[in-house]
């Protein structure tokens, strides 16, 4: 029995040896996707070469590559061609660093964002409005897969990292207008019918895009709607161009970018229609001068590059 515990042991020793041995200095170490941090998936993969030039174009790899967590929308090489076409840029070297910057910085979102915490709404990212500072915001659509800002979808999720996850897109998330919220929120169809109304041209686009900073009070479905009974009229198209432009133009601040933290009881501000709006916050934030009543802020701080926008549920009467 003695003789048989002894060749045991020697055998479990020597299994051990070679375990040790087997697993020497000299062996490779295989890197999991887990294991690598965001900036080394990029820096990886051949299809994120127009990626990882422009991080690196920016200064941005670092930050990527920390162990901080962040949550990034990866066009591959194909959508930034589409860009710079569209851009009229020839190549990335063309494209001002500090604009390279904010777009890159609109596609990273703070925090380890898995598919399975994305919802339809809005989310803030690290780009950032030039007046006030405010990080951007992404609208993010998840009833038909994940769609970003309505022009960019997520064609591979959940690529995770050491330090957060990957979503790869189909195209780059170019920095929004106010114009962009107003488009990519269906519960603002009507706003967006009254806006792009054939009669007024290109005019309210072609300003809402403009450099801004603009401050927008966007009406939902249902106010416009609650706004036809009140008028007594059966649809938008029984409104005429000249009273739809002067309500239009009341639910516009210009030359702001009014942050809902910013405002105070009886505030009053010159909308681009020239009369003034009232603000009221002793039941909530409303606006005194909605059609039958006050209209409630039922959103706030929706931030694009050219202003911020606040949905309101009672269109304003001047």
């Amino acid at each position: 029995m003695k003789i048989n515990q002894y060749l045991l042991a020697l055998l479990m020793f020597g299994s051990m040896m070679f375990t040790m041995t087997s697993c020497g200095d000299d062996d490779p170490v295989v890197t999991t996707p887990e294991e690598m941090t965001i900036a080394e998936i990029v820096q990886g993969n051949d299809d994120f070469s127009s990626l990882l030039a422009a991080l690196e174009k920016t200064q941005l790899t670092s930050v990527l590559n920390g162990t901080d967590a962040f949550t990034v929308f990866a066009p591959q090489n194909d959508a930034f061609s589409a860009f710079l076409t569209a851009k009229g840029f020839a190549n990335l070297d063309a494209v001002p660093t500090d604009v390279l910057t904010q777009i890159l910085l609109n596609h990273v979102v703070s925090g380890d964002v898995k598919s399975t915490d994305l919802s339809t709404g809005y989310f803030s990212n690290l780009a950032t409005e030039s007046t006030s500072m405010n990080n951007l915001s992404l609208y993010i659509d998840t009833n038909s897969g994940v769609t970003i800002n309505g022009g960019s979808s997520v064609t591979t999720a959940d690529v995770s990292a050491s330090n957060g996850t990957v979503h790869i897109v189909d195209a780059v998330i170019d920095l929004p207008s106010v114009v962009t919220f107003a488009v990519t929120n269906p519960d603002l169809s009507i706003l967006v019918e009254a806006l792009t109304r054939p009669s007024f041209g290109s005019t309210y686009t072609d300003i809402l895009t403009g450099t801004g900073p603009f401050t927008v009070f966007a009406p939902n479905n249902t106010a416009f709607v609650n706004l036809l009974g009140f008028l007594g009229v059966n649809s938008l198209g029984d409104v005429d161009d000249a009273t739809l432009q002067n309500v239009l133009n009341y639910h516009v601040l210009a030359g702001a970018n009014v942050l809902a933290g910013s405002l105070t009881d009886e505030q009053t501000a010159t909308t681009f229609q020239g009369d003034d709006i009232t603000i009221d916050l002793t039941t909530g934030a409303q606006i005194k001068e909605g059609a039958g009543g006050p209209s409630n802020i039922i959103a706030t701080d929706i931030q694009s590059a050219n202003g911020v926008v606040h949905v309101i549920d009672t269109v304003l009467l001047p």
